[in-house]
Formats: structure tokens, C-alpha cells, sequence
């Protein structure tokens, strides 16, 4: 059976809607969003994407507060009689699907323990963690960019060519994933390690792996994307 948010085939429009609900509210109940901040997207065929309004807490979403865009980021539809806007921070989903043809779903969230190590101008160092180097690489941070503006679409296109999960300095994470499943895992998985790192910046020491170690981790890495792409 499928997960409620990886599919081994398309979905229909009511599934994406229901999984995109369902991400909101887990990703706002583990403190990853809060307020109304934040926003989630998915592709809804070859040319439309699905994803949440502005203004509207994201773990509190109803079916028909979802829009559908174009890959333009411009409104195509929403239900009758919805009020609803489309996100001002559209253009930065869009510039990531735009540059990754294999990202199915991006997610904007605003984990604290990732914003708290921007706002030091501490790194995400990935080689501090197994788990981390051996399914996300390196973890870079964006330039600053004013929220709600293009300059978030700016700020992340170089880099989200290279990597699934990108800091975005004194605003929030990025995460993609070729379906909502896995771009959730990297959200949590970077914010877990940001909390880590946190924790043992407060104890007094941040030790790295051994050298042969992360070269074994980023090969793991590699392989994985390879394989992903063949796949």
C-alpha cells in the first residue's frame, strides 16, 4: 500500500490535497511552522502545482483552501467562493521546480534550531552526523532575501541545483523531495541535526567525523543519487 504522501503512481487531485493537509498539520505540530507562517507545494500533473494560500496556518488547512497554479506560478483555479491568495513566496517553489525536474513537492518551514544557527552565522555542518552526510550532503545557507519578494527565487537557484535541503539565512529551511514524504524527512532530519549541533555548541564542543568516515558517508551519498536518478 502506498504512504499517505509517496506514491508509486500519479495520485489523483482529492490524494494530493488530503497529503498536503496532512504534512501541514504534522510539520506544524512538531514546531516546524507556526502562526501562519510557511508554505507547502506539490506537482498536480506536468504543468499545475498544488499548494497552500498565504495567510492560512498551515496545520489547520481544509481540502478547498488549496490552489492550484501554473508552473508560472500564477493562479489557475480555486474553489468557489474562496478568498484565498496565492502565496507571496510562490516564486521560490517554482524556481525550485523550475531547476529540479525530479522534485515532486518543496516544503518552506520555519524550524527555530535552523533559523537560531543562521542568526548566530553558525554553519549547518553536515559532517557531524552520519544520517545527515549520507542522505543530504551538504546543507548550504542563502544569502539573506527579503521574504514575500522575488529575491527568494534569487537566493536559492544556484544552489537548489545541488542540494535538497537549503538554509534560508534569518527566514527558514527549504526542503525538496520527489513526493511530500520525502521532502518531510529532510525538513525534520535537518532540524534535528541543527537542534544537535545547538546542543552541544551550549556543552562546549561540536566534534566532526573521522576523516574516512565522511568519505565513506558522502559515497553513500552519491551512489543514492545516482540511483535515484535512474530510477
Amino acid at each position: 500500500m502506498d504512504s499517505p504522501f509517496r506514491f508509486r503512481s500519479q495520485p489523483g487531485e482529492m490524494a494530493l490535497r488530503n497529503a498536503l493537509i496532512d504534512v501541514g498539520r504534522i510539520a506544524y505540530d512538531r514546531g516546524l511552522l507556526t502562526a501562519n507562517d510557511g508554505n507547502l507545494s506539490c506537482r498536480l500533473g506536468a504543468d499545475s502545482l498544488l499548494m497552500s494560500p498565504s495567510g492560512i496556518c498551515k496545520g489547520r488547512m481544509a481540502s478547498d483552501d488549496l490552489l492550484v497554479l501554473d508552473m508560472s506560478g500564477t493562479l489557475k483555479s480555486k474553489p468557489t467562493g474562496s478568498r484565498h491568495e496565492v502565496s507571496t513566496e510562490a516564486p521560490m517553489h517554482v524556481e525550485s521546480y523550475r531547476q529540479r525536474p525530479d522534485v515532486g513537492a518543496v516544503i518552506h518551514a520555519h524550524p527555530p534550531y535552523c533559523i537560531a544557527l543562521t542568526v548566530a552565522d553558525v554553519p549547518l555542518r553536515a559532517d557531524v552526523l552520519p544520517e545527515v552526510l549520507a542522505t543530504l550532503g551538504s546543507v548550504p545557507t542563502a544569502d539573506f532575501a527579503m521574504p514575500a519578494s522575488e529575491e527568494g527565487a534569487t537566493a536559492i537557484r544556484d544552489l537548489i541545483r545541488q542540494h535538497d535541503v537549503i538554509l534560508l539565512r534569518q527566514h527558514g529551511a527549504l526542503a525538496v523531495g520527489a513526493d511530500l514524504e520525502e521532502a518531510l524527512i529532510r525538513l525534520e532530519r535537518v532540524e534535528h541535526a541543527a537542534k544537535v549541533i545547538f546542543l552541544a555548541t551550549l556543552l562546549g564542543k561540536v566534534s566532526t567525523l573521522p576523516a574516512e568516515a565522511r568519505d565513506r558517508l558522502l559515497a553513500m551519498y552519491a551512489a543514492g543519487k545516482t540511483r535515484g536518478a535512474k530510477e
